[in-house]
C-alpha cells in the first residue's frame, strides 16, 4: 500500500470536532511545543486498528507518510514501523532504526515519541553500545532528548537500570517540562521493579530536581513519604 492510499483512508476517518480538541490538547498555539501541528481528528484506538492493516507497506512509503503535516499520519507511520520492527529480521530492524534517527524532526510530539522510542531505538540498542542515546540526550531538539529518555524503558523492563539512571542524571536540569515528566516517569518505572534503586537515586538528586520531575518519580510513594521528599526532609 502506498503512502497516498493510506493517507486517503485516514482522511476518510477524520472528525473535525476531535481535530479541534486535539489542537488544544497537544499545545499547538504560537510558542507552544506543538506549534503549527495539524490534526485530522482520529482517536488512537481507531488509528491503531487501521495501522495493523498497513504493515506490508514498504519503508520508502512509510518515510513519505512520516513526513506528513498531519499528526495522525505521522503516528500511523510510527505504529507501522513498530510492528515491522518487532516482526523483522536484523536487516529490517537496522533499516528501521536508521530511518527513525534520520527522521527525528517528524517525531515531534510526546505521544509520537512515547509510542515508539522504546520499541524501536531501545529495542535495537538492547545488545549494543548505548552511546547514541547519550548523544541524543545532549541535542538541542526537545524530542531527541525525550527519545533518549524514553528509549531506556526497554532496558528498564529488563531490569537493566544503569543507562536510564545515567541519562536521567544528564537530563535532571533540563529546561523543558516534557523532559522533567519523562525522567520522572522512568524513575517511577525503575521503582516499580526495584524501589531501592530509585530511592538511592532520589536521595542524591531530589533536592535539585525540578518539582515536576520529582512529583512524577514519587507518585506511587506513600503520602507520608511523598510529603518528606517534597518538604526536603529525606
Amino acid at each position: 500500500m502506498t503512502a497516498l492510499e493510506i493517507s486517503t483512508i485516514l482522511h476518510g476517518l477524520a472528525d473535525p470536532i476531535i481535530a479541534r480538541d486535539s489542537l488544544r490538547f497537544f499545545k499547538t498555539g504560537a510558542g507552544e511545543y506543538g506549534a503549527g501541528d495539524r490534526f485530522l481528528g482520529i482517536r488512537v484506538p481507531v488509528l491503531r486498528s487501521h495501522a495493523k492493516k498497513f504493515t506490508a507497506t514498504s519503508l520508502d512509503e512509510i518515510q513519505i507518510l512520516l513526513a506528513s503535516p498531519f499528526h495522525e499520519e505521522r503516528l500511523c507511520a510510527l505504529l507501522i514501523l513498530k510492528t515491522k520492527f518487532a516482526k523483522g529480521d536484523l536487516a529490517t530492524q537496522t533499516a528501521i532504526y536508521h530511518l527513525y534517527l534520520a527522521r527525528i524532526d517528524y517525531i515531534n510530539n510526546w505521544d509520537l515519541v512515547d509510542s515508539s522510542a522504546d520499541r524501536i531505538i531501545g529495542a535495537y540498542l538492547a545488545d549494543k553500545n548505548k552511546q547514541p542515546l547519550y548523544h541524543l540526550s545532549q541535542l538541542p531538539n526537545l524530542w531527541a532528548r525525550r527519545i533518549a529518555m524514553m528509549s531506556t524503558f526497554h532496558f528498564i523492563r529488563q531490569h537493566q537500570f544503569d543507562d536510564a539512571l545515567a541519562i536521567a542524571k544528564l537530563l535532571a536540569h533540563d529546561r523543558e517540562d516534557l523532559i522533567h515528566k519523562a525522567v520522572g516517569w522512568m524513575l517511577r518505572e525503575i521503582g516499580k521493579r526495584d524501589l531501592s534503586v530509585e530511592q538511592s537515586f532520589l536521595r542524591e538528586h531530589y533536592r535539585d530536581m525540578p518539582r515536576t520531575m520529582l512529583r512524577y518519580a514519587i507518585e506511587k510513594f506513600p503520602p507520608s513519604e511523598r510529603a518528606r521528599y517534597l518538604g526536603g526532609a529525606i
